[in-house]
This record gives C-alpha cells, sequence and structure tokens, in this order.
C-alpha cells in the first residue's frame, strides 16, 4: 500500500509547548492515520516529547504506523529531545506496537470515577466535619485570592516526590504567576477550577491543596487536577479530607453533576487508597511508554 505523509499546521500553541501534526493518506487520499506531537516549552520538560498516534483499524499492519512514528521521533531528535512518550491501554494494539519499537513502560496510571448519585452523604459530611487539630479547610472558585496567592504556590511543591516510574517529566517550578495562568487558562475554556485547602493554624500557611474541575453549565463528570500534601504535613489525614470536602461542596454545587473522575500513578499507594477508601471505582489503565532518542 502507497502511503503518504502531510504535515500540518496546528494553531493550537500555549504557555507549556507546541504541536506538529502528520496526516496519512492512501495511494486515493484518503486519510488512514494521524500523529500529533507535542514539543513541551516549559524548562522541566524541555528535554522531552508527547505524540498521539493514531490508525484507522481496517489500516493496520501496512506500515503506516511507523511512517507515522519515524516522522516524529526525526522531528524530536531534530528539535533536541531526548526522549519520546506515547501511551496505551495494556494488552491493546498500541501498547504492542510501541513495545515492538523498542518503547519502555515507563508509568501505568488507574483511572478511577466516583458516582456523585451514589455517594453516602451523611458519612461524607462526618467525614469532612472531624476536626483535625492545627488545620483548617479553606476553599475558592477560580485565581487564588492574593492573601493566599504566595503560600499556595509554595505548597505546589508537595507534587515534586509523586511517584512518576521511569517518566523523566522533571519537577515544576511554580510561582505566584504560573498558579494564575493555570486558572485563567480554565477560565478561558469556560471551566470552573475549584480549590480545596487545608492551611496550618499555626502560621496560616497551605499544607495541602485539592483542585477540581467542572464544567461551566455544571453537567457530565468533573475531573480532579493535581491533590498533594507538603511532606511536613503528611501523616495527619489531609489528603482524604481535602478530597471529601471537594466531593462534597461538588454535589452541593453542582446538583446536575454526574460523577468525579480521577487519574492516580500506579506507584502512588497514599493516593489509591484516599480514592479507594472514597468510592472512586476504576475503569481502565493507561500505560506511559518512552523512546529513547539519545541513543
Amino acid at each position: 500500500m502507497s502511503i503518504h505523509l502531510t504535515s500540518l499546521i496546528d494553531p493550537e500553541h500555549s504557555s507549556s509547548g507546541r504541536r506538529l501534526v502528520w496526516l496519512a493518506s492512501d495511494a486515493d487520499g484518503i486519510p488512514v492515520g494521524s500523529v500529533f506531537l507535542r514539543l513541551f516549552t516549559t524548562p522541566e520538560k524541555k528535554h522531552c516529547a508527547e505524540m498521539d498516534l493514531r490508525v484507522h483499524p481496517s489500516e493496520r499492519g501496512h506500515g503506516t504506523g511507523t511512517l507515522l512514528l519515524n516522522a516524529a521521533a526525526h522531528a524530536a531528535r531534530k528539535d533536541g529531545r531526548r526522549s519520546l512518550v506515547g501511551q496505551a491501554e495494556p494488552g491493546s494494539p498500541g501498547a504492542r506496537f510501541l513495545s515492538a519499537r523498542g518503547f519502555d513502560e515507563a508509568v501505568t496510571f488507574t483511572f478511577a470515577r466516583l458516582n456523585l448519585a451514589g455517594t453516602n452523604l451523611p458519612a461524607l459530611t462526618a467525614l469532612v466535619d472531624r476536626p483535625h487539630p492545627g488545620y483548617r479547610l479553606s476553599s475558592w472558585d477560580g485565581t487564588v485570592p492574593d492573601g493566599l496567592a504566595d503560600t499556595f504556590a509554595l505548597s505546589r511543591r508537595a507534587m515534586d516526590d509523586m511517584p512518576m516510574g521511569d517518566l523523566d517529566y522533571g519537577t515544576v517550578d511554580w510561582d505566584v504567576d504560573r498558579v494564575r495562568s493555570v486558572a485563567a487558562a480554565v477560565a478561558r475554556r469556560g471551566d470552573v477550577l475549584h480549590t480545596v485547602v487545608a492551611i496550618d493554624e499555626a502560621d496560616g500557611a497551605i499544607a495541602g491543596f485539592t483542585e477540581l474541575v467542572v464544567a461551566g453549565d455544571g453537567t457530565g463528570d468533573g475531573q480532579h487536577y493535581g491533590t498533594g500534601v507538603l511532606p511536613e504535613h503528611r501523616g495527619h489525614g489531609l489528603g482524604r479530607w481535602m478530597k471529601a470536602a471537594a466531593i462534597l461542596q461538588a454535589r452541593e454545587r453542582h446538583p446536575d453533576l454526574d460523577g468525579l473522575r480521577t487519574d492516580t500513578v500506579d506507584g502512588n499507594l497514599p493516593m489509591r487508597a484516599i480514592n479507594d477508601g472514597l468510592g472512586y471505582t476504576p475503569t481502565h489503565q493507561s500505560i506511559h511508554f518512552r523512546l529513547d532518542l539519545s541513543t
């Protein structure tokens, strides 16, 4: 089969990266596959790239995927990237394809969902109302209030030691401008960013946080973003406390919301235990595969 690759211009640009796109077509000009290559521009990820490669099921086995992969890998190397990352579900054709072409399994994520209609409100309320001596909860929508901005940015280092397997994404250097830009990006999409934090009453600093994004119309499923507790404040149940509060507030404020979705690295056992205890049900897994481009 004769396959032709066309390089397209992707208008999507953001502060964190840019994308390149290739479309694969057969001899009749019919599209049979594509690959999107994201080239990160943030310092912690500037050494790597991510790709989303897809081939129509009926067209697999004819070399289209290999042609698309070669185009993406060549462009990533040319741009100075040391690694290329792709995702696939365990046991899928995509997983077999990546493994056969030299990709290693870097880390596995488990995705889970909480059905809000089935939550035990009395139990959830009791969990949120349970005292945590020395700490109090606070929350806001959208951009962090000015009075908490500095300590909220500092609290983001709670994510620095999150287990990420062999996925060399590095750590994010958060500052006030960065946390505000994330909130602004969510608002531009028309979504609502809701944040719950645990505050250390001794000094008023944020000890941990959890973030939830809900569609502007309050329907469908909300998506959890980051949840983290600073190392010096772990062991007090703050993660479970904050996430329970976020669930309860979402249920009360968005009565038409169906559920909440989250994803967790399999090696992050404390967060997996929190999700299990709060009633999240696993839905599927995704493996992040990594190809070393430096060899």
